[in-house]
């Protein structure tokens, strides 16, 4: 997770109780179909799920995220043992990209959703962590060696995902995770979906484009793409030549690196980067002349809605945009990351099995936007 996340969250209400999560698991015992399940998308800055830990499970409001692959609680609802807790003797430590939790490591049983329970699953314990604000911990869908050197004593020790072990205990067929974001038009809007173990046709239009696992290092680790170029409208290159970058769910914004991103700057009329907050804002009579970026065909919006800006602690008149800079030049094997702003006009999926990731249009691809 290399979130980017300004101001404060609030919860999502928990999902169904014990009693009917168990009644709905013995009626469809390994029914091994994708299974989907609502998505809150929280101060306009990030997605969470409820995931139940325990049994009775206690449910927790986690960030959805691609970038980091440790599933862990505590960070707000404290983390509660009940009889298939499991303490392994492990301390688990894990830094993002701001923020990090440290504590210790139990197996336990996780109720992704009703009749989709997973047995024996790690759950970090977090004793200590910083920049956790409003939300539970995260359910980590990442690549699982993103989970190597999180564990101690035993530091080589990989730990199975929640989709690595959904599909070793039969609840999938398929280790794919449909994605579906969309903008929020409140500041708590049960907006998005997953799925797992699949995708859900009924959340995308017309044919998913698919592009493989990057083999660059470092962003072949997690869910990296090569991307070949890039445009602003039909004259500015931002990306100029093939370069690797990442999917990630857990991060706010579309961040490029930071020459990518003064081509991007210098093409918009009047375009600054505003130091205090790290965006772009962008004047008035710009708004409306905002160009496709070649980036899968990204139009709008790349722009904050001017309404949400006290919700992200910004200037309530200023109008910023969603790309801002990576904090590095390009050439290091990370150039880019596709967040969540980008993917709310989009479907996304991560597939394991095929190992690649895909997109698909949704009726918010092309959305224009109104200040």
């Amino acid at each position: 997770m290399s979130h980017v996340i300004i101001g404060s969250v609030s919860y999502f209400a928990g999902l169904p109780d014990a009693d009917r999560a168990r009644a709905a698991f013995l009626k469809s015992f390994a029914s091994g179909g994708p299974t989907t399940v609502p998505a809150s998308n929280l101060a306009y800055v990030q997605y969470t799920t409820s995931v139940g830990v325990g049994s009775p499970p206690t449910y927790y409001n986690l960030v959805v995220d691609t970038g980091s692959s440790n599933t862990f609680v505590g960070t707000g609802t404290t983390y509660v043992q009940t009889s298939t807790s499991i303490f392994t003797g492990e301390d688990v430590n894990v830094t993002y990209g701001t923020g990090y939790f440290s504590g210790l490591e139990y197996l336990d049983q996780v109720t992704l959703a009703p009749g989709f329970v997973i047995t024996n699953q790690s759950i970090g314990d977090a004793l200590s962590y910083a920049d956790f604000e409003g939300v539970d911990g995260i359910v980590g869908v990442g690549p699982v060696i993103l989970t190597e050197g999180t564990l101690s004593p035993s530091t080589n020790e990989l730990i199975p995902t929640v989709m690595n072990n959904a599909l070793s205990q039969g609840l999938i067929t398929e280790e794919i995770l449909g994605v579906s974001f969309a903008p929020a038009t409140s500041y708590n809007d049960t907006n998005g979906a997953l799925t797992y173990g699949g995708i859900d046709s009924s959340l995308y239009t017309g044919e998913i484009t698919y592009t493989p696992v990057t083999a660059t290092y470092p962003a072949g680790y997690y869910w990296g793409i090569n991307v070949t170029d890039a445009t602003y409208g039909s004259t500015t290159t931002v990306i100029p030549t093939s370069t690797a970058g990442i999917v990630d769910t857990g991060t706010t914004l579309v961040l490029l690196a930071d020459d990518f991103f003064e081509s991007y700057l210098r093409a918009i009329p009047g375009a600054k980067l505003d130091e205090s907050t790290g965006l772009m804002t962008v004047p008035e009579t710009s708004v409306s002349e905002i160009q496709a970026i070649e980036l899968y065909d990204w139009r709008h919006p790349q722009l904050i809605p001017i309404d949400q800006n006290t919700a992200w602690g910004l200037s309530a008149k200023k109008q910023y945009g969603v790309v801002s800079y990576l904090g590095t030049n390009s050439g290091e094997g990370l150039d880019f990351i596709i967040g969540q702003k980008f993917m709310e006009n989009y479907y996304a999926v991560f597939d394991t099995d095929s190992n690649r990731v895909g997109f698909a249009y949704t009726e918010h691809t092309f959305t224009t936007y109104t200040p």
